[in-house]
């Protein structure tokens, strides 16, 4: 399963790449799991944003580290924005994944 992730991960996908962190992570290679954080966030993967948070808030990353990564993380979520998605993020029905059934 690892060999997919890895390839996966080079093949430029964000989730794979947090789920290799995930397992860096596990297994105590605090380091090697901090930069498949980092590069999944600078991706626009928000769960690896929150993981670079708890490795700075834990001092295992640095406040530059954590301002970059942060930065490239804005950049990457701002540059899927258009006005088609903010208007079916408003329109009846739209945008479901993010809002709740009732």
């Amino acid at each position: 399963e690892t060999h997919h992730l890895e390839e996966a991960a080079i093949g430029g996908h964000p989730k794979a790449r947090y789920n290799l962190g995930i397992g860096e992570w596990n297994n105590g290679h605090t380091e090697r799991a901090v930069k498949h954080f980092i590069i999944a966030a600078s991706n626009g993967e928000i769960k690896s944003m929150t993981m670079v948070r708890k490795g700075y808030e834990s001092g295992v990353v640095s406040k530059e580290e954590f301002a970059m990564a942060l930065r490239a993380h804005q950049a990457a979520v701002d540059s899927t924005k258009s006005p088609q998605r903010d208007e079916w993020d408003r329109s009846p029905g739209g945008g479901l994944i993010n809002k709740r059934v009732r």
